[in-house]
């Protein structure tokens, strides 16, 4: 694979390892906002297990 001039790949445009930064996430739990990462492994293990939804709009 080669890469352009500006250090990025010509296939897909991402960014090499050096580029990247860390992504912090927080999470409403009890009320209040907290960063994933402060979790406990129990807790971080039932944050990733949540499950996600789109409510469908009522049509009138």
């Amino acid at each position: 694979m080669n890469t352009i001039p500006s250090g990025r790949s010509e296939t897909g445009g991402g960014l090499r390892p050096e580029e990247r930064q860390v992504c912090e996430v927080w999470t409403r739990v009890m009320g209040y906002h907290r960063p994933v990462a402060s979790f406990n492994e129990g807790k971080k293990g039932e944050h990733y297990e949540r499950t996600f939804f789109v409510e469908a709009r009522l049509s009138a």
